[in-house]
Parts: C-alpha cells; structure tokens; sequence
C-alpha cells in the first residue's frame, strides 16, 4: 500500500523516468496555482497531491494493457488523463471535459508539460464522434451503468476498462444487468484501503 508522498513518487519513478518525473512536477505546479481559482480538486488532499491524485492515476498502468488510444472521460483536474499522457509520451491520449474553464486548463496544462500526444474533447462525450479505445479509464464520472452506456460505442473486444470506484465499486458491478457483470472485477487501490478499481476487458453492449 503507498502510504505517504515518499512512497509515492518512489511507486510512479519506478513505472515512467525523469522526463515523466519533470512533467508530473510541472502538472503539480500548475494544480495548485489553479486551484486557488476553481475547486479542481479537494483542498483537503493537496498535502498529498502525489499519493491522492498522481500515483492514483498511475496505478491504472498496472492494470491494463497501454492500448492506444487511451480514452479518458471527464477529465477534470486532468487524472488520470495528464497523467497517463506525461508517463506514456508514445501513447496517444483524449481527454473528455464539457466545462470551460476545465478545458482551458487541460489545454493549458498540456502545453506547459509538452504532451503532443494529448488531444483535449471540450465536449460532452455525446458529441465526441465515436473511435475504437484501446483504454477506456474515468474518474468521478458517472455510475457505471451511465458510464457504460454512454461510452459503449467506444469500445470493441479489445478495449480495456480501468474505473477507479472508491468503496462503491463493488456494489456498482453488482447492479448491473446479471450475465453480463462477469465482464468486470474489481481490484484493490494501492493508494487508498478503502478504494476499488473496475477493471474489465471487452466490448459494452447497450442492449444484452
């Protein structure tokens, strides 16, 4: 389990390097200027901004294959996306935000850590044309079976699916239709005891 801000920015060097290692610095940087101006993220968890927020993120990497493209939804404060985006600079990352002010600050944020692989949607996802995702990953988006029906025209049978759920994640593959859960199990946060990540690998049909 990583347990401090030590733990980890030790946990995401050993999966990235120092290029990855600079850019996450830069996207700290910027959070926190930011987030004197909009609520990105709880104020609460600045102090651990590595542990609550970047190696979260990063902890995706472990349980998916890095499919290109990696389709992050509601992107927001920029986790997992940004994330994802500085650590795997090969793979190609779009970004779903519908807020303004969160495009301009994925937009912005991108630039000053020098992702070219990073594309930003300033859209809701329903108007994003519809591409194969190699990952499908989302925070705090919707439940899940509003996230699966809304981003189902994404995925084929190759998609992989990286949901982190905090304690409702359980019970959320559970609720959905019976037959068709067994195309999800979760897995346990290394950054939160309590936390549970959907993983899942497959096409989400919105009919069974």
């Amino acid at each position: 389990m990583i347990a401090s801000e030590g733990d980890a920015r030790s946990y995401v060097t050993q999966l990235s390097n120092e290029q990855a290692i600079a850019r996450l610095d830069i996207l700290v940087e910027e959070l926190l200027r930011e987030n004197e101006l909009q609520n990105l993220v709880a104020k609460a968890t600045l102090p651990a901004m590595w542990q609550r927020h970047i190696a979260d993120s990063a902890q995706l990497l472990e349980f998916c294959d890095a499919a290109a493209p990696w389709l992050d939804l509601g992107s927001g404060a920029g986790f997992p996306g940004l994330v994802i985006a500085a650590m795997r600079p090969e793979l190609p990352v779009i970004l779903v935000e519908s807020r303004r002010r969160r495009v301009d600050w994925l937009e912005r944020s991108a630039a000053r850590m020098e992702l070219a692989n990073c594309r930003v949607e300033g859209r809701r996802l329903e108007q994003v044309e519809a591409f194969p995702a190699g990952v499908i990953s989302a925070r705090a988006f919707a439940p899940l079976d509003r996230l699966l029906a809304l981003s189902a025209r994404f995925s084929t049978s190759r998609t992989h699916w990286v949901l982190p759920k905090g304690r409702s994640a359980e019970q959320e593959v559970l609720g959905l239709p019976k037959g068709r859960n067994s195309m999800f199990h979760v897995k346990q946060s290394l950054t939160d005891p309590e936390a549970g990540i959907i993983v899942g690998r497959g096409k989400w049909s919105a009919t069974a």
